[in-house]
C-alpha cells in the first residue's frame, strides 16, 4: 500500500508534468505511452527534437524519484522481417535510454528490451495505426530501496 501510494503521487505527476502522455497504473508500476511524441519514422530510431522535448518534461518528474527502476519497451509496426524489427525495436528503446542518461537518469535505473512487431497495440494495416505503433513504452517500478523502505514503514 505504501509503493502503490507514492506510485500513484509519481503517475499523477507524470500527468501533470507531461500532458501529452498516457499514464496508466498497473499493479505497483506505471506505464507511460506518449501520444505522438516518442514515436519514430518508418525504419527510424533517431529521437526527433519533439520527442526530445516530451522526454525533458518527464525526466524532471523521473529525477523527482530517484528509486525507481524505468524499462523501455521499444516497439514496431509490421512493416519489415521479425528478426529486423526486433532489432529496430532495440535500437528504439536504446535510443530513448541513451537520452535519459544524457540527461541525468542513472544508467543502472534503466532497462532496454525489444519486442519488434509482436505487441501491436493499433491497427497495423492503416497508417496511422502502423505510426503509433512505432513507440516505446516507459514502464516505471519500484526499485530494491524503495520496497525496503516500504516494508520498514509498514513495520512500524
Amino acid at each position: 500500500a505504501i509503493i502503490g501510494r507514492q506510485m500513484d503521487k509519481q503517475a499523477e505527476k507524470i500527468k501533470n508534468t507531461v500532458p501529452d502522455a498516457k499514464v496508466e497504473r498497473v499493479g505497483e508500476g506505471i506505464v507511460v505511452e506518449f501520444n505522438s511524441d516518442v514515436l519514430f519514422g518508418f525504419d527510424q530510431s533517431n529521437l526527433i527534437a519533439k520527442s526530445k522535448t516530451s522526454l525533458d518534461k518527464l525526466v524532471i518528474v523521473l529525477n523527482e524519484y530517484p528509486d525507481t527502476n524505468i524499462e523501455l519497451q521499444g516497439h514496431t509496426d509490421s512493416k519489415g522481417t521479425q528478426s529486423y524489427n526486433k532489432s529496430l525495436s532495440v535500437r528504439r528503446a536504446s535510443a530513448v535510454s541513451g537520452y535519459l542518461n544524457g540527461e541525468g537518469i542513472r544508467n543502472n535505473r534503466i532497462t532496454v528490451k525489444g519486442f519488434g512487431e509482436t505487441m501491436p497495440k493499433y491497427d497495423n494495416s492503416t497508417t496511422n495505426g502502423r505510426a503509433q505503433n512505432r513507440r516505446v513504452e516507459f514502464l516505471i517500478s519500484a526499485n530494491e530501496k524503495m520496497k525496503t523502505e516500504a516494508e520498514k514503514a509498514a513495520g512500524k
